[in-house]
Parts: C-alpha cells; sequence; structure tokens
C-alpha cells in the first residue's frame, strides 16, 4: 500500500513539474506587428496570423473564427493578427495583396497562406493541413 502511494505521489509531483516547466501558450490571438513578428515566429513552433484590416468586411466574418481556433487549439497553436494599415513591411513580406489572409507557420518557416472568408471548419481543416 505504501509502495503505490509513493507511486501516485512520484506521478503527480512528475505531472506537476511537467507543466511547470512547458511554456504556457496563450488562449486568444496576441498583436502581431513589423517590430515582432520575427520573434514570433522563432517563439512559437506553430503560428497562424491573420492578416486583416478595419475597413474589410470579410476580416469581421473571420474574426470570431480565429477567436475560436485559437482556444481550442492553444497547448498546440499560437494565433496572431497583423493590421495590414499599420505593418507594411511585414504585408510586403509575404505579399499581402488581399485581406483576410491567414500566413500558416511551422518552425520558423511559411508553410502556406489561406485566403478569403472560410466556415470554421474549412479553415481548421486547412490549417491543420499545412500544420502537417
Amino acid at each position: 500500500m505504501d509502495n503505490e502511494l509513493e507511486k501516485i505521489r512520484q506521478q503527480k509531483l512528475k505531472e506537476m513539474m511537467d507543466t511547470m516547466n512547458s511554456p504556457q501558450l496563450p488562449d486568444t490571438p496576441i498583436e502581431i506587428t513589423d517590430q515582432n513578428i520575427g520573434t514570433a515566429i522563432n517563439d512559437y513552433p506553430q503560428l497562424v496570423v491573420d492578416c486583416w484590416a478595419v475597413w474589410c468586411g470579410p476580416c469581421t466574418m473571420v474574426a470570431p473564427t480565429i477567436e475560436a481556433l485559437a482556444k481550442e487549439k492553444s497547448q498546440k497553436v499560437v494565433f496572431g493578427k497583423l493590421d495590414i494599415d499599420h505593418n507594411h513591411q511585414t504585408a510586403m513580406k509575404y505579399s499581402i495583396s488581399a485581406v483576410p489572409s491567414i500566413l500558416v507557420f511551422k518552425n520558423g518557416q511559411l508553410k502556406g497562406k489561406i485566403l478569403g472568408a472560410l466556415p470554421k471548419s474549412q479553415m481548421d481543416n486547412k490549417i491543420t493541413e499545412l500544420l502537417q
């Protein structure tokens, strides 16, 4: 009995240490700018960036999808939002000519773009496919 309790105690201690040592990823989209995109790409193994603009109607339609996916995938993928009107360098670097455009990065590399406002299930499927 004592041996079993010790095993349980050791397992719980290991779980607590693993939780403390693993970085907590945000569960809401982070703000991406010209100044911090490089750091974000390097810091997060899986990063999805929603390139949007205030004046863009379809961007407004995509925003709740990005919010929901950020919550659902919070322990695997970090989501960010880049306002193209205030971050011209990044928009030019990634040839953003229409919004919404979603950039998908894995291990520091651009894996692909998703163009336009898609339903949540399609957006999720495309992101998952690009991150494989």
